[in-house]
């Protein structure tokens, strides 16, 4: 009998921990069952999908306030357990819950709600299609959370699937367009063939370890490690760690797995492309971000699991030199393609491209501060590139184009328009004292410091990887500035025939909702630097836990045993901040004798 309640109370808990996915869930059911009935046939489901997100989005916020009597269940001591050093995840281990977890669903469900809100006022989709594609809307969403929680591999291509699927209908919602359609194709070849690759990788780990929960995997890979040379030498490894890696490059728009991106951008509208620019990549970063750090962790637990500092260290030297090349040729490559690109969306597209190359410089830190710094940009990033493709919607309904072309003299057709896109392509540019200088700030500062870090600790090859990543970080900013400058120099300096022939610019409409959603989303990026802090601090409690690891690695004697292979120098984890408040701190799973 108590077994039974055992099992009956740690259901519920798992429940409460997961109840923002199962009010999506609910809000999908509850869309495909009112269409059935002929009163419903004709209503738009677009205001239901937003109340369902912000329920969701309610739930999760009350979460991260940890509000007992309302179900917060931020990891008290009586949730945390030890599984190869990490925290008993949910589900029976397939899914893990923490303040990560609970940041990525506060990002995922304002972005979705944001992205609803969009649709509603652009029109796109129609009543008809309205049930459609926002149930779609809401599976991808649902599965980039699941993404950002995912504690084994089976899960991780679980998720995966459940947001690319979605992911393809959308970009082929434009019906009766053959460019979007071709879009849908190429994605859904694209995404099969990367997922295909994937669940190879996966196969290859779980049959060489005999399991598939991503912290047992990183005990055994480090294990595997040659302590004499530093390097991960069993090749059916590194192989099935690079097929992984290759499906979350294909959804971060990693180089080389962009080429589906710049295609389906322009094909699909500009409101489910701008969906897929921010949530796609997010949650890739999020899935990312809990593997890397999933290794982060076994670093100050190095004695507690047997292994050796050398087989640490080793790792490290692998990791984070790849993940220095990959982000360095992914922002390099995306700045220099929409150098040449006269479609706005396709620009915005190589955009986003090299944006998630600036994000990985971060991730190539392996360390909290890096990590924190990369959810500061994503929340950033967020409003900023929400913002530029709200307004390419706004005027394609008023134009029918989205070639810079058509935008020559726009300030005299639409000045509300060009000045809030101005705002947003401007704090893309990374320029003061807009919401994109201060994340991007913070991912090369600690670039910097980590290395100086580095090199301090006698590692100068670590120190010159990450110091050169900065100074191409830096230069790839300066190349930017051309295109963003470009289409601001279109729309303001550069004039239409009727201009040079003297006519007077027929005025663009200017609805009063796109007037409201732009100028809102402007003045985030305009006055978000004032609330920097806050979100600096929401990130460093996001990644906590990580960051305790670590901060017990600085002092290995007062929890961990001596480390066999000693004298190695600690991995530095770039200069210290101010943590993040009392009240959402996660207590640290106690270790194993």
């Amino acid at each position: 009998m108590s077994f039974l309640q055992f099992n009956y109370l740690g259901l519920i808990t798992d429940i409460q921990a997961s109840f923002p996915e199962l009010l999506l869930c609910g809000g999908i059911v509850l869309m495909l069952f009112l269409r059935v009935f002929k009163p419903f046939k004709g209503l738009h489901m677009g205001a239901l999908a937003l109340v369902v997100t912000l329920f969701a989005l309610a739930y999760s916020v009350l979460q991260w306030l940890n509000l007992p009597e309302l179900g917060g269940l931020i990891l008290s001591p009586s949730d945390v357990g030890v599984r190869s050093g990490e925290f008993v995840p949910r589900f029976g281990g397939l899914l893990i819950f923490d303040n990560f977890t609970v940041f990525m669903r506060l990002f995922l469900y304002s972005f979705t709600a944001l992205i609803i809100w969009l649709t509603l006022i652009t029109g796109i989709p129609d009543r008809d299609d309205s049930p459609d594609f926002h149930c779609l809307l809401l599976g991808a969403a649902l599965g980039m959370s699941i993404m950002a929680q995912s504690n084994h591999l089976l899960m991780v291509f679980i998720a995966i699937e459940m947001a690319s699927l979605p992911s393809f209908a959308l970009a082929g919602f434009l019906k009766g367009r053959r460019q979007s359609s071709e879009a849908a194709l190429k994605y859904v070849v694209y995404g099969g063939g990367a997922s295909g690759v994937m669940l190879y990788g996966i196969s290859l780990l779980a049959g060489k370890f005999g399991t598939a929960y991503l912290p047992d995997l990183a005990v055994g890979i480090v294990a595997n490690t040659d302590p004499a040379h530093g390097t991960v030498f069993d090749p059916i490894v590194i192989l099935g760690i690079l097929l992984i890696f290759v499906g979350i490059a294909f959804k971060v728009s990693a180089v080389p797995f962009h080429f589906w991106c710049p295609d389906v951008f322009e094909g699909a509208s500009a409101e489910v492309a701008g969906f897929l620019s921010v949530a796609s990549k997010g949650a890739a970063l999020a899935l990312l971000v809990r593997i890397l750090m999933t290794f982060g962790g076994l670093e100050s637990l190095v004695g507690v699991v047997g292994l050796a500092k050398p087989n640490w260290v080793g790792v490290v030297n692998f990791l984070i030199p790849t993940i220095a090349f990959f982000a360095a040729v992914t922002a390099t490559f995306g700045n220099l393609a929409a150098l040449q690109q006269t479609n706005l969306k396709r620009l915005l597209a190589y955009s986003t491209i090299a944006h998630a190359g600036y994000m990985m410089m971060g991730l190539a830190t392996l360390n909290p501060d890096g990590v924190a710094a990369v959810l500061v940009y994503l929340v950033a990033y967020l409003f900023m590139n929400l913002g530029a493709f709200a307004v390419v919607a706004f005027i394609r309904n008023q134009i029918n184009s989205e070639e810079l072309d058509s935008y020559r003299g726009l300030v005299r057709r639409s000045p509300w328009m060009v000045l809030a896109l101005s705002v947003f392509l401007l704090s893309l540019l990374g320029l003061p004292p807009l919401i994109g200088f201060p994340a991007k700030y913070l991912i090369f500062s600690t670039l910097w410091k980590t290395g100086i870090a580095y090199r301090d600790t006698g590692n100068l090859g670590l120190a010159v990887t990450l110091i050169g990543l900065f100074v191409i970080g830096g230069v790839n900013t300066v190349i930017s500035a051309v295109y963003y400058l470009k289409v601001m120099r279109v729309m303001i300096i550069e004039s239409r025939v009727e201009d040079i022939e003297g006519r007077e610019p027929v005025r663009l409409r200017e609805p009063v909702g796109a007037v409201i959603f732009s100028g809102l989303i402007a003045l985030v990026v305009l006055v978000g630097i004032a609330g920097f802090q806050w979100v600096d601090q929401a990130s460093l409690a996001g990644v906590q836990r990580y960051a305790e690891r670590q901060e017990l690695n600085r002092h290995p004697g007062a929890r961990n045993p001596p480390s066999p292979g000693g004298g190695q120098a600690p991995v530095p984890v770039g200069p210290a901040r101010p943590g993040p408040a009392a009240g959402g701190a996660v207590q640290l799973a106690p270790e194993g004798p």
